[in-house]
C-alpha cells in the first residue's frame, strides 16, 4: 500500500510534529510512506532529520511581500494541488485544512475546529471538513464537535508521544544540558507553542503576573511560535499587557529540534491554557519528561490527561494552581509518566493502517 501524509508546513507545529512520527511509524511497520509538504521561507527539509525510510517531498513555496493571510493560504491550496500525483498513492491523508483542500479525495486528520471570520478561510474551514471521505480525530471529544457541527463521525486515534526522548532528557545523562538552560534563563515557567489567541497567551500572562507576587524569582518563558497566521496585533496587545504588569517574558522562538527536550525537563512548569485543542501534544510531552502540567478546563484536556495533571478555569486558579505544582508531587510525576508512556507511535501507526484498509477495500 502506497500512502501519502500531507501536511503544510516544514516547521515544528503540533500538526507536523504529529505527521513526522506517523510516517516513520508507518515506515517501521513495513509501510511504503511519503512526506509532502510546502518548503516555505527557502525551506527544502524539515525542521528536524526524518527516518530515511520515509521520502520526503518539498514543493516550494516562494514568499510574496505584503501578501495577505487569505491569498497567502489560497496559493498554497493551489501550489500543493498541482504538485501532489494524487494517482500514484493508494491512500492520500491530509493532516490539515490547506492539504485537505489541495487534495479534496483524501482521508483527513481534523486535529481541532477553528473559527474564522474572514469568508475564503471560512469556506476553506468547511470544505476540509466535509469533503474527504473519511476522517479521524485525536480525541472522542474533537469527534463530538465533528459530529454535532457536521453530522459527521470521525473514527479516534490518539496521538503518540516520543516517550523516551523527553523521559531521558529528565535523565542523569542529560543533566549538563538542563544545567545550560538554567544558566541562561534562570528558574523558569514554560510556555510551548508561541504568543497566539488559541494558546490563551495574555491569560498566562495574567495568571503568571500573580504568580510572581509570590514567587519573583521564577522567569515566564516561551518556546515555538511558526504560523500561519497574522497575529501582530494579538501580540502587540500581549506586549502591553505585559508592560502594565511589570513582567518581562522570554520569547525563545523557535527552539532546535535537539534542544526542545532538556528545555522541558528544565522547568518548573509548563501551563497549557488553550481555548482550543485537539489533544495537548506538548503539555503529554512534558509529562514524559516529569513536569508538572497546568492545563485550561477543557473537555478535551480532561479525556486525555486524567487526573494527571492540574486544572484552572480563570487567571487566579491557574496562578495557584502553578504555586502547588511547583512543589512537584511525586506521586502525579509517576502517574503522569505512566500515562504519556502509553501514547505510543507505533500503535498509533497500527490503528492508522487499520483504517487505511478498510477505507482501501470500500473504495475497490
Amino acid at each position: 500500500m502506497r500512502i501519502a501524509l500531507l501536511t503544510y508546513s516544514t516547521k515544528p507545529r503540533g500538526g507536523v510534529v504529529h505527521t513526522l512520527n506517523l510516517a516513520e511509524a508507518l515506515a517501521r511497520a513495513g509501510t511504503d510512506v511519503t512526506v509532502w509538504t510546502l518548503g516555505r521561507g527557502g525551506d527544502d527539509a524539515f525542521f528536524r532529520p526524518v527516518d530515511p525510510a520515509v521520502t520526503v517531498r518539498v514543493v516550494p513555496f516562494p514568499p510574496i511581500e505584503g501578501e495577505p493571510v487569505g491569498p497567502r493560504i489560497l496559493r498554497s491550496i493551489s501550489l500543493l494541488h498541482y504538485a501532489f500525483p494524487a494517482h500514484d498513492y493508494d491512500i492520500a491523508h491530509a493532516q490539515d485544512c490547506i492539504s485537505a483542500n489541495a487534495v479534496p479525495h483524501c482521508v483527513r486528520t481534523i486535529h481541532h475546529l477553528d473559527r474564522f471570520t474572514t469568508p475564503e478561510l471560512a469556506r476553506c474551514h468547511d470544505r476540509a471538513v466535509v469533503q474527504p471521505y473519511a476522517r479521524i480525530c485525536v480525541s472522542a471529544a474533537v469527534a463530538a464537535e465533528v459530529e454535532a457541527g457536521w453530522g459527521l463521525r470521525p473514527t479516534v486515534i490518539p496521538n503518540g508521544v516520543e516517550y523516551d526522548r523527553f523521559a531521558a532528557a529528565a535523565g542523569p545523562a542529560a543533566a549538563p544540558a538542563r544545567a545550560a538552560w538554567w544558566e541562561r534563563l534562570g528558574r523558569y515557567v514554560l510556555a510551548v507553542g508561541g504568543i497566539e489567541p488559541r494558546k490563551g497567551s495574555l491569560d498566562l500572562l495574567e495568571s503568571f503576573a500573580i504568580l510572581a507576587r509570590e514567587h519573583p524569582d521564577l522567569s515566564l518563558v516561551f518556546a515555538g511560535g511558526e504560523t500561519l497566521f497574522d497575529y501582530r496585533d494579538y501580540r502587540a496587545r500581549f506586549d502591553t499587557r505585559a508592560t502594565e504588569l511589570g513582567l518581562n517574558p522570554i520569547v525563545l522562538g523557535p527552539v532546535p529540534h535537539p534542544d526542545l527536550p532538556a528545555l522541558m525537563a528544565a522547568a518548573t512548569v509548563l501551563p497549557f491554557l488553550s481555548t482550543k485543542e485537539g489533544f495537548g501534544l506538548a503539555a503529554m510531552e512534558a509529562l514524559a519528561a516529569g513536569i508538572p502540567v497546568v492545563a485550561r478546563d477543557l473537555p478535551v484536556l480532561r479525556e486525555v490527561f486524567g487526573d494527571t495533571v492540574e486544572y484552572a478555569a480563570n487567571a487566579p486558579a491557574a496562578a495557584a494552581a502553578m504555586s502547588r505544582a511547583l512543589h512537584r508531587d511525586p506521586v502525579r510525576i509517576i502517574h503522569g509518566r505512566t500515562v504519556a508512556r502509553g501514547y505510543d507511535w507505533d500503535r498509533a501507526a497500527a490503528a492508522h493502517l487499520a483504517c487505511y484498509a478498510r477505507y482501501a477495500a470500500a473504495r475497490r
